[in-house]
């Protein structure tokens, strides 16, 4: 019986919408959320792109995109898209040549800006190359470039303006008898973003593309995108998401995988339950997370780990967790195994012991599911 048969206010009831694919990715219907992030090296330079995507890619990103400002970039895409473990998405403004050349450079999808690409014609053109490559596009409206006329229309930057220019170009795929795209509709702001974004998934099945954009840095940034992707995403609204962060692009892959964790919607690698620390703290709980956060990384299984500093929420919160430490004072705890008390542990061996024993839940796990295949 699983988690949320026994308790059903913890159901997210997804919005229904058709699914396509990027690259081998599904996005969509009743697929994953996907977790994407955008590289900020410089195209041109092959090594250091390829090199972020995998250490993206390493982290859990199941999409990466890569900006395509000029041709030169077009040329290095092209390099990028085979050595890369995941589908790319070219990022194109302004030259609408670019999205072409992305497209036959390889790109799994193009993320187009209404606003910027050019008229109706260029944007058609651009559309046909995506076809003759079996390439995805996403349409990628944003409340700081919005078509002229729109502005002039609402008098400034809005859902209803964004739901429009979203609405526009999405008409201008399907009279071309193109159904492979995506759509966001960002902005910096949370309100007018979730607004925007509530608008759009109810006027089209589309899969949707969350982000909040230009979220900040690493603290602020995560903070802003938890509050607004996480109420869309509780209300059942988003395909795929994308944290976006003035921070290393790796960052922004583990903001992504909390917020879905936290949701219940994906599960990667190990969820740390920990306490805050006060004065009855029998080990120094923040140095301890700290050591393991980084110390499991590797870890890829999904699973649950307490770490609590004494015996007030411990034993309760290690009942529900796979692994778990709680501090008992006198320089030793209560390792506990499956929910139950297994042994004492000394303070000062205590995250070595712990990384074994994850490491052997883990493996177990990964036995596990490997056996009901």
């Amino acid at each position: 019986m699983s988690l949320n048969h026994v308790r059903p206010w913890r159901n997210i009831y997804r919005r229904k919408s058709r699914q396509i694919m990027v690259g081998n990715v599904p996005v969509g219907g009743d697929a994953p959320i996907a977790v994407q992030t955008m590289t900020n090296t410089l195209t041109t330079d092959v090594a250091g792109t390829v090199a972020q995507v995998q250490a993206a890619a390493e982290a859990g990103a199941d999409i990466v995109r890569v900006s395509v400002p000029d041709e030169a970039s077009s040329k290095a895409l092209k390099e990028i898209v085979r050595e890369s473990p995941v589908p790319i998405v070219a990022d194109i403004h302004f030259h609408y040549r670019r999205g072409i050349e992305a497209a036959e450079a390889g790109a799994a999808c193009l993320r187009i800006n209404p606003g910027n690409i050019g008229d109706e014609k260029r944007v058609k053109e651009v559309i046909k190359a995506a076809r003759d490559h079996n390439c995805s596009i996403r349409i990628g409206v944003n409340a700081g470039s919005l078509e002229k006329h729109l502005l002039e229309k609402y008098g400034e930057p809005c859902p209803e303006a964004m739901v429009e220019s979203g609405l526009e170009h999405i008409r201008i795929l399907q009279d071309n008898d193109f159904h492979e795209f995506k759509i966001s509709v960002k902005a910096s702001d949370v309100f007018l973003s979730a607004a925007a974004y509530q608008g759009i998934a109810e006027a089209t099945d589309a899969p949707i593309h969350l982000g909040i954009t230009e979220a900040g840095g690493l603290v602020s940034g995560t903070i802003k995108s938890a509050i607004g992707l996480g109420n869309l995403l509780w209300m059942g609204i988003g395909d795929t998401i994308r944290v976006s962060l003035s921070a290393d692009p790796v960052e922004e892959v583990k903001v992504g995988y909390e917020i879905l964790k936290s949701l219940g919607l994906r599960h990667r690698g190990v969820n740390i339950i920990s306490c805050p620390s006060c004065a009855r703290q029998g080990f120094d709980v923040i140095k301890t997370v700290e050591a393991l956060e980084q110390r499991l990384e590797h870890i890829k299984t999904p699973m649950s780990l307490s770490i609590i500093g004494c015996v007030v929420n411990g034993p309760g919160e290690a009942l529900m967790t796979d692994v778990g430490f709680t501090g008992g004072g006198a320089g030793s705890g209560m390792v506990y195994l499956a929910g139950k008390a297994s042994h004492k542990m000394s303070n000062d061996q205590m995250i070595d012991h712990i990384v074994d024993e994850v490491e052997k839940k883990a493996a177990e796990l990964d036995a596990a599911a490997e056996a009901a295949e």
